[in-house]
């Protein structure tokens, strides 16, 4: 790389300061995002309903300004994938992105070598914002897979609450893609992610980015599809396309030409993404708190969206129909594996920091 990571790293690459940073945003950032919302806030209002609209899919404004009306639920199982954290109640989105999940599982075990994928959160029945760990997932064109393989098993619903994540990061050092944990196996699940039309973005964090840029040796087309950002070390996130004809679907800026790696990426390693905010000046005034976000502050059509008439139950508006919510609800378990958003383009105003899991 020739835009100066050696002397990045040895500015600002010193252990103790690296983890005090990581300290922080942790202790600060998830403080934040766990706080209880207000009864009448849009993260209270959307987070309480539990089945999405009638009628046809549509997303709903911008990927971290929006709603969404006629989600429908990728199948607990399949298989080549498992949802994780049900009690969370994301799995649902605009029919567009469940079934390129689908897809990409199939495609992940025929063309990656991997086993099958982990997904995590989607978004919510009716989208809007989430009571915690995003500010994008909000009209059903962003969804989560874990950096963890697929088990030889079906999991019970209490072990895909307890799975821990698996970082891709070393500990002891400043944003540093682990030996140990990463394979090649991985590079090519998300290159595999990238290469989909409709794939608009995929989120890593800066490090897994930098190992790409370094070490991808196959056709780097769709490298610069993987921008970088905080947190998404232990999964990654991919974004698609408006779908065509979703007329209030707001779309975000193309990924500039080229394979990222270059002063974009050089960024994340220097001080300033990391900093903490300045300090206001003795004579200012202090700020004001951030105001909760409402729902007159998303688009119109999403007051309208959370007052539809819901579908009749989660197994009718699950993808595929009836059937695929029970499909393997009566299979035999297979013996237990031996092992185990206004967003950036890359920087600087992050729409995760850090992502909570």
């Amino acid at each position: 790389m020739a835009f100066g990571f050696a002397q990045a790293f040895r500015t600002f690459g010193r252990l103790a300061l690296a983890g005090a940073i990581g300290a922080g945003l942790a202790a600060g950032d998830v403080g934040a995002e766990q706080k209880p919302p207000s009864p009448g806030s849009a993260k209270a209002l959307f987070a309480g309903v539990s089945l999405p609209t009638q009628g046809p899919a549509q997303p709903i404004g911008f990927y971290a300004k929006g709603c969404m009306t006629g989600a429908v639920a990728l199948p607990t199982d399949g298989p080549t994938w498992q949802a994780m954290r049900l009690s969370r109640n994301r799995r649902w989105g605009n029919p567009a992105m469940i079934a390129l999940l689908e897809r990409f599982s199939q495609d992940a075990v025929k063309y990656a070598g991997w086993p099958g994928i982990l997904v995590g959160d989607v978004a919510q029945p009716r989208g809007g914002p989430m009571l915690n760990g995003h500010s994008s997932h909000q009209i059903g064109l962003d969804a989560d897979i874990w950096f963890t393989p697929m088990p030889a098993r079906r999991m019970t619903a209490q072990e895909r609450e307890d799975l821990p994540f698996t970082s891709m990061l070393q500990k002891d050092k400043f944003l540093t893609v682990n030996p140990k944990v990463w394979t090649e196996s991985r590079a090519r699940l998300l290159m595999l992610a990238a290469s989909y039309p409709e794939v608009e973005r995929i989120f890593v964090n800066p490090a897994i980015k930098k190992k790409m840029c370094d070490t991808w040796t196959g056709d780097r087309t769709n490298l610069g599809k993987l921008r970088p950002i905080y947190g998404h070390d232990s999964h990654f996130h991919i974004r698609i396309k408006c779908p065509p004809g979703a007329a209030g679907c707001t779309p975000q800026a193309p990924v500039a030409s080229g394979d990222g790696c270059d002063k974009s990426l050089a960024y994340w390693f220097t001080p300033a993404p990391w900093a903490p905010p300045k300090p206001p000046k003795t004579s200012a005034k202090p700020p004001k708190p951030p105001r909760e976000m409402m729902v007159s502050d998303l688009p119109k059509a999403c007051a309208a969206v959370l007052d539809a008439a819901s579908v009749a139950s989660m197994q009718a508006a699950t993808y595929g129909g009836p059937s695929a919510a029970s499909a393997l609800a009566a299979a035999p378990a297979a013996a237990p594996a031996d092992d185990d958003e206004a967003l950036p383009d890359v920087g600087p105003v992050p729409n995760d920091k850090p992502t909570i899991q």
